[in-house]
């Protein structure tokens, strides 16, 4: 279910958080159109935190630390980065108003950013919002072979660790199957979803800024 809108007054990061405990989520059709719209799927994509799956080779390089990992030191920049396009993805859905909404999130401390880094160049990251204890998937995006699969690793582990109950992909797809993404109704999304913006926050920042990828695959086997 969709519902457009084009009045960018009416659409503040405290209305986009309330969509959130609804459900409801805000896109545009291009970088370039200005208008958004509310999208409410009749199926849910969600990534189960006890069942998230990390094949062998991606493991390895988790744990080699072969790229550095930080949260919320350059949100800005992986939004940016999230929002180009890439090979295979020549345009996204994120405009300016997303980017602007969204870093007004980022300022309440509603919105994060997961840091890919190789030396000091950024190759990967994503975003996503908190609300409770959900997480919302946004975006990712990679210059490096592995970097965005790294971030999800790297957030999965900080969630499980900060005591989310829900990590909503909004769709899926057959990357996200391969860490177990799967399909649940917009009944059963609700359920779960009232269950966990009720009740104490979880503590996105309950790790440090940065982690090493032997910590973050121990804090998900515990999980498993």
């Amino acid at each position: 279910m969709t519902s457009r809108d084009s009045a960018s007054s009416e659409i503040t990061p405290e209305v986009l958080l309330r969509a959130y405990a609804c459900g409801i989520f805000p896109m545009a059709e291009s970088a370039d159109d200005p208008t958004l719209f509310w999208v409410e799927p009749e199926m849910r994509g969600v990534i189960p935190l006890d069942r998230f799956r990390i094949a062998s080779r991606l493991a390895r390089t988790v744990r080699s630390d072969a790229f550095a990992v930080t949260v919320n030191t350059a949100f800005k920049a992986v939004i940016s980065g999230c929002a180009a396009p890439q090979a295979g993805r020549e345009d996204t859905w994120i405009n300016k108003r997303i980017r602007d909404l969204y870093c007004g999130l980022h300022e309440l401390g509603h919105c994060h950013s997961v840091e890919v880094w190789s030396t000091d160049d950024l190759v990967g990251g994503l975003y996503g919002v908190s609300l409770g204890r959900a997480f919302f998937g946004e975006s990712m995006f990679h210059h490096a072979r592995d970097a965005s699969k790294v971030a999800l690793v790297h957030l999965v582990a900080r969630l499980i660790a900060g005591g989310f109950e829900l990590l909503d992909t909004q769709y899926v797809t057959e990357h996200l199957k391969s860490f177990g993404a799967v399909e649940i109704s917009r009944r059963r999304y609700t359920a779960l979803l009232d269950k966990a913006t009720k009740g104490e926050p979880g503590d996105f920042g309950k790790r440090a800024v940065s982690i090493s990828g032997a910590e973050a695959l121990r804090i998900i086997a515990e999980r498993a």
